[in-house]
């Protein structure tokens, strides 16, 4: 796939720093095997597809976050971002509890 420039790109980072700002995500996932991303010039942002007909989101939760309030979260903070795109949100990984939630 070609690197994607200009609004393409500011769109790309304004929607991963979206989801990364919702409670419950701690950070975006590639997938098993880091194929999901989107390709910018000299970077990549790992679990985000993009196109003109859909956004894809692929994230890793926090240890003890709500997996579908997260990502209903998810879809609604990218609302105003994607212009009415439908909004598909994977939940990929959950991530390692915190010392004080192994009791």
């Amino acid at each position: 796939m070609p690197a994607q420039t200009g609004d393409f790109a500011d769109r790309a980072e304004r929607i991963a720093a979206a989801v990364l700002a919702v409670p419950g995500v701690r950070e975006l996932h590639g997938g098993p095997r880091g194929e999901i991303a989107v390709f910018l010039p000299g970077r990549r942002i790992s679990g985000l597809r993009l196109d003109d007909a859909a956004c894809g989101v692929h994230i890793t939760v926090h240890w003890g976050a709500d997996m579908q309030r997260t990502a209903s979260a998810v879809r609604k903070a990218l609302k105003p971002l994607t212009g009415g795109l439908p909004v598909a949100v994977t939940v990929e990984d959950v991530g390692e509890p915190r010392d004080e939630d192994r009791s």
